[in-house]
């Protein structure tokens, strides 16, 4: 075997990448290692172009369990199976940050796998990130690379960053804990991709990070260059499809700029939509020697030029807006139907989301048992659904690809920030968004749509959040750029920049960026940042007026949570030999779950009083008592010296028959009787553990009835001679 090593001291620790003949057939493969944690990274091209009208890039994360040290799965399936959310996740990273270097108009197919080979304290996201990079960047693929990533946190307390921070520095328990937890790539200066998490960050502190992070990207783009005139291979030549016929220009000056003057100020995605199939049924007829990809192609490039001309030299949007405008607001908190728990209707423009929320009991949260989260409950959920009707198309409906989790994923950290502690609202709480059209930005729609069905359900969250998409046109010849607020359809896809910030109005909860250039500038963010949280003030309150608060009480068809907490070492007396007990609580209450915490917290979830009644019996079944306690216990067994009383589900007490009636009782059968309820009075717990009781001593209406009270005894069927001295035989 063969290898070479290349290695950098980052975050205080080794990053090492290897380069050797494991998969030789690749076009670039690399072995990179950070800690005890491994990927490996191969990336292929295809030998012919495609007559697709899009660049086939695929980027497969690949998680295999042995990488953790563990045999995962069911039961009946120990073989890896689909992706989880986190895989995924980590391969759309890889990917939005590689896709803009490659060349426009490039057709081949290719594909990077990363392998996770082992996983331990650091997270493979950003060695996979690198590692693609420095696959990509020794090929002979073309490339605009390298490009970098690095992992900054920011701990409560703590004003220093951490550069790539571990697991247990960002989580707990699988929780994010981190103040800020920021992946930024780029290159040469400039920032190309963003993914942050954040509980309320300012604008100010994110700015730092970025400039920090800028500065550790700039030395792993040094290694990465270094490495690249060490073992790169030659790039293969590349000739842009839409410079290779010249005749396609007049046409479209004739056919299209008409149409595209025609709209101005008034563009939108239908127009461009009916533009281009006008465009191409000319073009074929005209030109059937030029294939129909490369049409297409044509089109794209011109409408590109086109919009970015409208904003850079002419100062405008293709909708009439002015940069810094957001499109038309709606809001509405609950109102579709009192059989769901909580809803949120949110417009923008032409985007429109419904959020849908549902409120269960600790045991609806879901297990996850991953490579990087084994054992650990997810107790919040937000699920995003974009069916094909919501662009006017058909298609096919079922399943979620990487998009929809991408997108739900951003939600769901925007959201999570603001979130109630399970101590205080111990529910199980699912989002579902519903993308009932789109033009711009449904995933910060779904914050905003997710926002008002928590307040609706009665969720204390601590204050509202909102989303915005912010974008940018550029002009690299000339240096310049204009930021823009609430991109719609034909900016989002031919602009350079789609920047989503979302946040509270005191700080940043999540925030994601994705480039068609080669990066950006911070100081560009910093504008963006600013534009943005303009827009987020202004969307936030929309939201508040429309339900200004979490409402007072959760819906009456959610179920009720009661909480309660034993010793430690009371666990498995509340859950019985085989679970006998918890379920026999369960049948008896008719409650529909009881949830029992490592350090003794119960959660007991239930309907119509069923929780109630289970928790009660709980209480009761672990209560300690204390002498002095009054309680109505049943008689359970009757003996010559007195009677047992049942005063809790498992505990028991002897009342003596010196202690039934003040005076002396001939027989105890002549006082109580099994089954009788009476009350007693906890005299003391002796030092074997023993329930010494009293009924004498509670003075009750029920000794009275009885007759076992002084004064019903004076004058009852015994007479004076229970009090008496017993006269000795002689």
């Amino acid at each position: 075997m063969q290898k070479k090593e290349y290695s950098v001291e980052i975050g205080g620790k080794t990053l090492t990448a290897e380069f050797n003949d494991w998969a030789n057939q690749a076009n670039g493969s690399v072995l990179v290692r950070y800690g005890n944690s491994a990927v490996l990274a191969t990336a292929v091209m295809g030998s012919k172009e495609s007559n697709l009208d899009y660049f086939p890039l695929s980027v497969e994360y690949e998680e295999k369990f042995y990488a953790a040290g563990a045999i995962l799965g069911s039961r009946f399936m120990r073989r890896e199976g689909r992706p989880s959310d986190e895989a995924t996740l980590s391969g759309r990273m890889v990917d939005r940050t590689i896709r803009p270097l490659f060349p426009k108009g490039l057709k081949r197919d290719i594909q990077v796998i990363i392998t996770v080979l082992a996983l331990e304290e650091y997270d493979t996201d950003v060695l996979a990130i690198n590692a693609a990079s420095l696959a990509l960047a020794t090929s002979n693929i073309p490339w605009n690379g390298p490009a970098s990533a690095i992992r900054i946190g920011l701990q409560d307390g703590n004003d220093a960053f951490i550069t790539n921070p571990t697991y247990s520095e960002r989580n707990e328990d699988g929780t994010p804990k981190a103040t800020l937890d920021l992946l930024a790539c780029g290159k040469d200066g400039l920032i190309n991709m963003i993914e942050v998490g954040a509980r309320e960050v300012s604008e100010e502190i994110l700015e730092k990070a970025l400039a920090h992070a800028s500065v550790e990207i700039e030395k792993l783009q040094a290694w990465q260059k270094k490495i690249i005139a060490l073992e790169g291979k030659k790039k293969g030549d590349f000739i842009p499809p839409f410079e290779d016929d010249a005749r396609l220009a007049p046409t479209f000056e004739e056919i299209i700029m008409p149409k595209l003057a025609g709209k101005a100020g008034s563009l939108d995605k239908g127009d461009i939509t009916q533009f281009k199939s006008d465009w191409m049924a000319h073009t074929k007829a005209q030109f059937e020697d030029i294939e129909p990809g490369k049409l297409d192609t044509y089109y794209e490039h011109r409408l590109d030029q086109y919009v970015h001309d409208l904003a850079i030299k002419e100062g405008k949007r293709v909708d009439g807006r002015r940069f810094d405008e957001i499109r038309p607001l709606f809001a509405q908190a609950g109102g579709i139907s009192p059989v769901i728990h909580g809803t949120g209707l949110f417009y923008r423009g032409e985007t429109h989301v419904l959020g849908a929320l549902t409120l269960g009991g600790p045991g609806d949260a879901q297990l996850l048992d991953t490579i990087e989260y084994r054992d650990t409950k997810k107790r919040f959920m937000l699920h995003y659904n974009f069916p094909p009707f919501s662009v006017g198309e058909t298609g096919r409906v079922g399943g979620a690809n990487r998009r929809m989790i991408g997108h739900g994923a951003l939600a769901e950290k925007a959201l999570r920030a603001v979130l109630p502690e399970k101590e205080v609202f111990p529910y199980t709480i699912r989002i579902v968004s519903e993308c009932l059209a789109s033009n711009g930005s449904t995933s910060m729609g779904t914050v905003c749509a997710g926002t008002l069905a928590l307040m609706d359900a009665g969720v204390p969250i601590s204050k509202p959040v909102a989303g915005i998409a912010m974008g940018m046109m550029s002009d690299s010849t000339s240096k310049t750029y204009k930021v823009l607020t609430d991109i719609q359809g034909p900016e989002d896809h031919h602009g350079d920049m789609d920047f989503k910030v979302a946040g509270t109005k005191d700080g940043v909860t999540a925030m994601q960026m994705d480039v068609k250039v080669a990066g950006v500038p911070v100081p560009v963010l910093v504008e963006a940042f600013k534009q943005a949280k303009k827009a987020r003030l202004e969307i936030l309150e929309v939201i508040t007026k429309a339900i200004s608060s979490p409402r007072a009480d959760i819906s009456p068809r959610a179920p009720k949570i009661l909480t309660t907490k034993v010793q430690v070492d009371q666990i498995g007396l509340v859950i019985g030999p085989g679970g006998k007990m918890i379920n026999g609580i369960k049948e008896r209450s008719g409650c529909d779950e009881i949830t029992i915490e490592e350090d003794g917290t119960i959660f007991i979830t239930g309907t119509a009083g069923t929780a109630d009644a289970a928790l009660k019996e709980i209480v009761d079944l672990t209560r300690e008592y204390e002498p002095g306690e009054r309680f109505e216990g049943t008689v359970t067994r009757l003996m010559d010296f007195g009677a047992f009383v049942r005063i809790g589900p498992n505990t028991e007490g002897l009342v003596h028959v010196s202690e039934i009636a003040p005076f002396r009782i001939e027989k105890i059968s002549d006082a109580v009787q099994v089954g009788d309820v009476v009350p007693v009075l906890l005299k003391e717990i002796d030092e074997k553990g023993r329930y010494n009781l009293s009924i004498k001593a509670t003075d009750s209406e029920w000794a009275t009835r009885k007759g076992l009270t002084p004064s019903s005894g004076a004058n009852g069927e015994h007479g004076d001679r229970r009090h008496e001295r017993p006269r000795r035989r002689i």
